[in-house]
C-alpha cells in the first residue's frame, strides 16, 4: 500500500469517527458559549435549525455572525436563549434588529477577523464545506470571509469545529481549505444551496450602469456588490475588454463577464490570471460554475478587502450603492434615520483601497429619488440618526440617473453643486437653498 492510499484510508476512518447527526452536533453548545456561523450560503443550516430546537435547554449564547439566512432564532422570545450578534443584517435578522432582540456590531468587513482575535471568544466555529479530498482538506467554498479565522481560534482556545458537508457545494481554490485535523463534528447534507433570485433591471439602474460603464477603461479591475445597479453595470460591461475582477462578492454578473470574455484578468498586477472574491451569491449556475475553476480563488475577507491591497490594484474601480447623500458627499448606506437596514459591509473598504489605486475610480451609487418619487436620495443633510457608511473625504464619483458628480478633491461648493446638478429636477430648487442657507453655494 503507498503512502497516498494509507493517508486517504486513514481520513476515512477518522471521517467517520466523527460524522454525527446535527442533533448531536448541536448538543455540544453549553450556556454562556459563544458561536460563529459564516454569512450567507455557509450558514451550516441544520446545525442552526437543531440548535433552535433545543434552545429552551440554554441560557446567554451568543451567537456571531454577518447577514444571516436561517430565521429559526430570530424571535423575542428566543433572547435568554440564544442571543444574535448581527455584523451586517438581513430580511431575517433586521426586525430583531430594529426591535432589540438582537445587537447590531458596527464594523468594517475587512476587519472582522481582527475583531474576533481581539473581541470575540469562538466556542463553537461552524461552516458549510465543500466535500473532503483525498488529503483530508474540505473548502469553505462560497463563504470564506472570516470562517477562517473563527475556526483557528476555535481550535486554538479548545472549542469546537462543526462542518456540514454538502457534495453540492463547490470545491473552490485560494486560502479556503480546513483539514479535518481542525475538524471535530461532521454533519452531511444534500439539500439544494439557497438561491438568490436575480431581479429585473429597471430603467433607472439600466441608466446608472451606463454612465459608470463609460468611465470603465478596457484592462481595468472591477468590484461590485449585490443588487440591480450592479447587475446593470455588469450588462453594460459586456462588450468590454481584459478587464479584471477583485471583490469580495462573486454574483451572477461576474460569472457572466467571465464566460462572455470580458473578464479575463490578463491585465491585473496582483493576481494576474484570477478572479479574486470572498463569499458568493447567486444562482446554481454561480455555484456550478465555481467549482473546480482554478480561475477564481477565493480568500479571507481580511485579505480581499484589505484597502493596502486594493490600492496595490492598479486601475481599481470600486462599485456600490447607498440609501442617501448629503451635499457635502457623506453617504448613507445601512440604515433609515436610525432603523439598522444592513452594515457597512466593505463599501468604504473598497472605496478607500479604489482611493489609493493608481488609476482607481470609487462610485456610489444611487437612484435619484425613492417613494415613488416623493423623496430625494441626495439631501441637505443625512436624516437624523443615520449611519455613515462612507465618509466626505473618502466618496469620489456619486452616480444617479442623471448623472455623475464628481466629490474627490472638490470644494465644498462644488460638491453642493455637482450633486445638485445629479439631483431629480423637482427637488433641485428646494436644494439649492438650502445649500445657499447654508453657505454651501
Amino acid at each position: 500500500m503507498n503512502v497516498v492510499t494509507l493517508s486517504k484510508k486513514n481520513f476515512q476512518q477518522e471521517y467517520q469517527q466523527k460524522l454525527c447527526t446535527a442533533a448531536e452536533a448541536a448538543s455540544i453548545v453549553r450556556s454562556g458559549d459563544h458561536l460563529c456561523f459564516p454569512l450567507g450560503v455557509g450558514e451550516p443550516t441544520l446545525l442552526v435549525k437543531a440548535l433552535a430546537a433545543r434552545k429552551r435547554e440554554l441560557e446567554g449564547v451568543v451567537v456571531n455572525q454577518q447577514h444571516h439566512l436561517c430565521p429559526d432564532y430570530f424571535t423575542e422570545d428566543s433572547v435568554p436563549h440564544i442571543k444574535v450578534n448581527a455584523w451586517f443584517t438581513s430580511h431575517v435578522s433586521r426586525e430583531a434588529v430594529q426591535k432589540g432582540w438582537a445587537d447590531f456590531v458596527p464594523n468594517h468587513f475587512s476587519e472582522v477577523p481582527k475583531l474576533m482575535r481581539e473581541y470575540w471568544p469562538v466556542d463553537v466555529a461552524g461552516t458549510v464545506v465543500s466535500p473532503m479530498d483525498e488529503y483530508g482538506y474540505f473548502t469553505c467554498s462560497l463563504s470564506v470571509g472570516y470562517t477562517m479565522e473563527a475556526i483557528r481560534k476555535a481550535v486554538q482556545t479548545g472549542g469546537k469545529v462543526v462542518v456540514q458537508v454538502n457534495p453540492q457545494c463547490p470545491r473552490t481554490h485560494g486560502n479556503c481549505h480546513i483539514h479535518i485535523s481542525e475538524v471535530t463534528h461532521i454533519i452531511e447534507c444534500d439539500e439544494p444551496l439557497k438561491e438568490q433570485d436575480i431581479p429585473p433591471i429597471s430603467p433607472i439602474e439600466e441608466a446608472i450602469g451606463g454612465y459608470i460603464a463609460e468611465m470603465i477603461d478596457d484592462g481595468s479591475t472591477v468590484q461590485m456588490g449585490w443588487g440591480g445597479i450592479p447587475n446593470a453595470v455588469c450588462n453594460a460591461l459586456l462588450k468590454k475588454k481584459d478587464l479584471g475582477i477583485h471583490t469580495e462578492l462573486i454574483s451572477n454578473g461576474i460569472v457572466d463577464l467571465m464566460l462572455a470574455g470580458a473578464v479575463n484578468n490578463s491585465r491585473k498586477n496582483l493576481h494576474r490570471g484570477k478572479t479574486v472574491g470572498t463569499f458568493a451569491l447567486g444562482t446554481r449556475k454561480v455555484f456550478d460554475f465555481m467549482n473546480e475553476n482554478p480561475t477564481i480563488e477565493m480568500h479571507p475577507v481580511d485579505y480581499v478587502n484589505d484597502p493596502y491591497v486594493i490600492g496595490q490594484i492598479d486601475n481599481m474601480v470600486a462599485i456600490n450603492a447607498t440609501i442617501q447623500v448629503d451635499l457635502l458627499g457623506q453617504c448613507c448606506s445601512e440604515s433609515f434615520g436610525h432603523l439598522q437596514w444592513s452594515g457597512t459591509g466593505g463599501q468604504a473598504d473598497f472605496a478607500r483601497g479604489a482611493n489609493r489605486s493608481r488609476g482607481g475610480k470609487a462610485f456610489i451609487c444611487t437612484a435619484a429619488t425613492a417613494k415613488n418619487g416623493t423623496v430625494s436620495c441626495i439631501v441637505p443633510t443625512l436624516a437624523p440618526g443615520a449611519s455613515i457608511t462612507t465618509s466626505k473625504n473618502d466618496v469620489d464619483h456619486v452616480v444617479t440617473e442623471f448623472g455623475v458628480a464628481k466629490l474627490r478633491g472638490q470644494t465644498a461648493r462644488q460638491r453642493a453643486m455637482n450633486l445638485i446638478n445629479v439631483a431629480h429636477p423637482d427637488f433641485r430648487g428646494e436644494l439649492m437653498e438650502a445649500a445657499r442657507r447654508m453657505n454651501r453655494i
